[in-house]
């Protein structure tokens, strides 16, 4: 199942990101800055450093697993408040706390699906794949293994 997961928020993510495309095409058509551009689509480092980006993002990464891991799993405080605002107020602890240096993608589906859209609509602009690939996809993995192995450890 996790493949089907897996794709399938890639794939709402891109449709995501055409919807806001089409919203603002205008818009598109006006800026002539093709990273302000690649802004709205994807993440993009406020300092571009790939291996303390990577960093960053592990992280974060590793703050959103484990602290789903404490918020929701535990039955007590899951009665007490449903998990989805739990789950949101950690994503927006993170991002304002963690969000500066990277735009914090703590989800590969959340960078890749809409820098695909990025690459299909603007197909002479840079998607920067070489962070792309490196940072926003493989920081949060490793984040969340390491995570997931401790939780099943203490848990």
């Amino acid at each position: 199942m996790v493949p089907g997961f897996i794709a399938s928020e890639i794939a709402g993510a891109f449709v995501g990101a055409l919807l806001v495309y089409a919203a603002y095409r205008d818009h598109f058509k006006a800026t002539t800055d093709p990273t302000t551009k690649l802004a709205v689509f994807s993440t993009i480092p406020n300092i571009r450093n790939l291996p303390l980006n990577f960093v960053t993002e592990a992280i974060g990464t590793f703050a959103l697993v484990m602290g789903v891991y404490g918020l929701v799993v535990p039955p007590a405080i899951a009665k007490l408040v449903p998990g989805a605002v739990t789950v949101a107020f950690l994503v927006w602890g993170i991002g304002l706390s963690l969000g500066g240096p990277t735009g914090y993608a703590i989800n590969p589906a959340r960078d890749l699906g809409p820098r695909i859209a990025h690459a299909i609509l603007f197909p002479k602009e840079s998607s920067d794949w070489t962070y792309g690939l490196i940072v926003p996809i493989f920081g949060p993995i490793v984040g969340a293994i390491i995570a997931a192995l401790i939780a099943m450890a203490v848990l």
